[in-house]
């Protein structure tokens, strides 16, 4: 894996700050999570100086070329991140899922780093569990109680942080995709997918049964979601495409397909795409079933009537947000009630078009909230720096809960993670 050059220290006038998370290509809605994150520090601090760590640096790269810096996190050795994460002014733990068994651990073995560095760390609406191993547990427990603020996408998340043993203020907005950005998804980019441009459209999002996913059958899901499938091909006289927001997707869709009575009315998306061209292509569909979590908010962020899948807490939690029909997951034997809610989803679908669009207003203003919790920690960070304070976060007062971080202040010895 390519790892980049040691960092210079250039003099600057704004921050240096850290964004850590999932990023690098693996997933559109943590790809989505990191635009959004960086274009809320962009705003708070037009000058500040960027560094991405990243789990395959050269898609970042890639993708973000006005970032700064951007730094493999993953099969490089402790020494170098060290030196990085050294010479920061703010570390973010970048938002979506990471809080859960075996990765907690790892994300946060780089905050405790970090923070031994005295450099301020805040948690930019993460999501959390399922969080069962004692060393994530532990790790969670110790490391988010030394942080500067701690902001979580969802209620879910609070209550799993509440359950391990975190015993502090937690902030619950909404996920920093909200606030993504559409692009243009022309007809000629519909055309090259070999779809139509002048009839019906439904998307649909399937996954591979994993940590957050380990209790569906892949036989009787796949099964199902033909059945739903086939459905709205006869219901809606519509053209079915399938979204893979991550690579594994791809695989999942086809079973779905091969168990359709009419796949030649199924499509998979194959190109590849930004985050905000998927956004976009969302606004060409009438109608979504899906279990991904940032497909159903890219469709509700469009407009389109969206029927969520729920395999987790995070897919309910937000289902319930949005006033989505609450269903209790994907089993087989469901088959009846999930064909009889999409039809129903659509018939009630213009009578709920306002409820829908001012419930997305409402989450979209929760996840400005996490970017104004952000610049409030980075407005208390100039402020310790100017006035030479030297207390200790837990010592000072700050507006809305945030502590004031002082990132010259020696460092205090805390227990390091296994």
């Amino acid at each position: 894996m390519t790892t980049a050059p040691s960092l210079p220290q250039p003099a600057r006038s704004g921050p240096r700050i850290g964004v850590l998370g999932s990023y690098g290509g693996f997933n559109i809605g943590d790809e989505s999570i990191l635009t959004c994150i960086l274009a809320c520090l962009r705003a708070q601090r037009p000058d500040a100086h960027f560094v991405v760590f990243s789990r395959n640096a050269e898609h970042t790269r890639a993708h973000h070329p006005d970032v700064h810096d951007v730094l493999d996190w993953e099969g490089v050795s402790r020494n170098h991140i060290s030196e990085a994460l050294t010479g920061l002014d703010l570390l973010v733990l970048g938002g979506g899922g990471i809080l859960y068994d075996s990765e907690a651990r790892r994300y946060l073995r780089l905050v405790r780093t970090a923070q031994e560095r005295g450099v301020p760390t805040f948690a930019y609406a993460v999501g959390a569990g399922p969080l069962r191993e004692a060393e994530d547990r532990e790790a969670v427990r110790g490391v988010l109680a030394d942080m500067d603020d701690i902001v979580v996408r969802d209620q879910e998340s609070k209550l799993v942080l509440e359950e391990v043993g975190l015993e502090r203020e937690v902030t619950v907005t909404a996920d920093p995709a909200l606030l993504l950005e559409p692009e243009p998804f022309t007809d000629s980019m519909l055309r090259g997918e070999g779809l139509p441009t002048d009839a019906r459209l439904v998307g649909m999002s399937v996954r591979e049964p994993g940590r957050a996913a380990e209790k569906l059958d892949e036989g009787d899901y796949h099964a199902l979601l033909a059945d739903v499938a086939d459905f709205l091909v006869r219901r809606l006289d519509a053209h079915v495409v399938f979204l893979p927001m991550e690579r594994h997707d791809v695989r999942h869709a086809h079973a779905v397909l091969s168990h359709m009575t009419a796949p030649d009315k199924g499509r998979i998306l194959h190109g590849a795409y930004s985050p905000g061209q998927v956004l976009g292509f969302m606004r060409h569909l009438d109608l979504a079933v899906g279990m991904r979590l940032h497909f159903v908010i890219f469709a509700a962020l469009s407009g389109v009537p969206v029927l969520p899948l729920p395999y987790s807490g995070k897919v309910f939690d937000f289902a319930r947000r949005l006033g989505a029909p609450a269903l209790v997951g994907v089993a087989r034997e469901q088959a009846g009630l999930l064909l009889a809610e999409v039809d129903r989803l659509w018939d009630e679908y213009p009578q709920r078009r306002d409820d829908l669009r001012g419930r997305v207003r409402e989450l979209t203003m929760l996840a400005r909230e996490t970017c104004v919790r952000c610049g409030v920690l980075l407005d208390e960070i100039d402020a310790g720096r100017r006035d030479g304070d030297t207390r200790t976060a837990a010592e000072a007062d700050a507006p809305g809960g945030v502590a004031r971080a002082v990132p010259d202040r020696p460092a205090e010895p805390r227990p390091l993670i296994a």
